[in-house]
């Protein structure tokens, strides 16, 4: 991909700048308040499975210093861009999470963190564009990348979901038995607006009743007008870096 095909995007009010494909799938929203949900401290580990460019595991590297920070991409285009987008600080692994490398699977990490593919390709339309189908198809079944994520995690280790808002019973089913004190925070765009996202949290190990958290609201008012309309809560965490209360 040559240098005309990308862009270089800043993130958290410019803390942060990603390459990222000109067409194709880009980072948004979510990425960012995954990395800013998770409360993670210097020294810890952190492995994000399906990383893209990077955008989730150095949104949270920028916010915390001193992680050891992992990614894991099947698509070499979006594995080489999380490289350079790293600068050296991002452990970049090409391989299919369904066929992790051995040196992989031998290692156990403090926080594991997943913006897999929303898109069940069975009731919608699949993207033209190859990337972006690869980024929002789901083509490696939900549950899969549940257990895969769970199984990384050292004792009292932290996994992280965000995904559509019904998708919430398979993300709960598909958590192996030694995972517990379930978190959910739903994610809608307004005041009085059903969920569209939710952030799952679970601890291995956890013993902790389940919580079902208030919403986080994205957007002030009720309707769209022009301008940044985020609410100063999310405005915090995409523009400065802040940490996503949860």
């Amino acid at each position: 991909m040559s240098e005309s095909d990308l862009t270089q995007d800043a993130f958290l009010g410019g803390l942060l700048h990603l390459w990222q494909p000109r067409s194709g799938y880009r980072a948004g929203v979510d990425p960012v308040l995954l990395a800013a949900s998770i409360p993670a401290v210097s020294g810890q580990s952190v492995l994000e499975l399906g990383c893209g460019v990077g955008a989730a595991v150095l949104c949270l590297g920028a916010r915390v210093a001193g992680l050891a920070l992992t990614g894991v991409e099947r698509e070499q285009t979006y594995a080489a861009l999380a490289e350079r987008n790293g600068g050296g600080t991002l452990d970049v692994v090409h391989a299919d999470i369904a066929a992790l490398p051995l040196t992989l699977r031998q290692r156990q990490f403090d926080h594991v963190l997943i913006n897999p593919p929303y898109w069940h390709r069975g009731a919608s339309i699949a993207a033209r564009d190859a990337m972006r189908e690869a980024a929002l198809g789901e083509q490696t079944p939900l549950a899969l990348w549940v257990a895969t994520g769970a199984k990384r995690l050292a004792p009292r280790g932290l996994l992280h979901v965000i995904h559509r808002a019904e998708r919430l019973p398979d993300l709960i089913a598909a958590l192996p038995a030694d995972m517990g004190s379930i978190e959910i925070l739903p994610i809608a765009a307004r005041q009085g607006r059903a969920a569209e996202r939710v952030i799952l949290r679970a601890r291995k190990s956890g013993r902790a009743d389940f919580r079902l958290h208030a919403p986080l609201i994205l957007h002030r008012g009720e309707g769209h007008l022009d301008g940044d309309q985020y609410t100063d809560s999310v405005r915090s965490v995409l523009r400065s870096g802040a940490a996503l209360s949860f």
